[in-house]
């Protein structure tokens, strides 16, 4: 695991042999579908164990078979997952099967191809979010603009704690975040080169979305 500063954003950079194994093969332009989508789910479960992991508990009695004891749990404001559509729905189940009470939102986004700029056509948020520790997910933090749009949509319903998890950032993208929303915590599995001419991350591993669904 590698802890940078991005501006006074932190930035987890998730480096365990396992996470790095797996996306070897989400890179992999050979790897189908199915496969495709098994890896999102693996790897997303394994970058939200570090992304949690400062989650505040408080010790509770609990009576086990064979005595009474207090052990920790997670105490504190609930959690809301919230993908960023589509490509963020193929984390989804990845963070629910850890995090198995969380609320659900949805946000939809996507990129002007042209200007680079993201449009918001949808956003539907748990009532509560005001009370919850957001998560974004989105496999792919590029130019970071609609990934910061996100943001910016759960701030104006009321959350004040958010973060973020992606499986691969380009720096351009995690500069953009915290220009404008230096308190987010960002967690991946890779900081990649950079971005090209048509706004994707290189090496990267193309179209989350198109891989994760089969379209073009």
């Amino acid at each position: 695991m590698t802890v940078t500063e991005a501006r006074s954003g932190i930035v987890v950079e998730v480096k365990h042999p396992l996470v790095q194994h797996k996306l070897s093969y989400l890179r992999d332009k050979n790897t189908p579908t199915v496969h495709f989508r098994k890896l999102v789910n693996e790897v997303t479960l394994l970058l939200t164990y570090e992304a949690t992991k400062d989650l505040p508990t408080e010790d509770v009695e609990v009576e086990t078979p064979l005595e009474v004891g207090r052990f920790p749990r997670i105490s504190g404001k609930k959690v809301a997952v919230c993908p960023i559509l589509r490509a963020g729905v193929g984390m989804l189940d990845g963070v629910l099967s850890l995090i198995s009470s969380a609320r659900v939102g949805f946000i939809g986004m996507y990129r002007d191809e042209e200007t680079l700029e993201p449009v918001e056509y949808y956003a539907k948020l748990p009532a509560d979010i005001a009370d919850r520790d957001v998560i974004l997910l989105d496999p792919m933090l590029a130019t970071g603009n609609s990934t910061a749009a996100a943001v910016e949509t759960v701030k104006k319903a009321g959350a004040t704690s958010v973060r973020m998890i992606a499986i691969i950032a380009a720096p351009e993208g995690i500069e953009r975040i915290h220009r404008d929303h230096p308190e987010v915590q960002i967690v991946v599995a890779a900081i990649d080169r950079g971005l090209n001419e048509r706004g994707f991350i290189v090496p990267g591993l193309g179209d989350a979305g198109d891989r994760l669904y089969g379209t073009k």
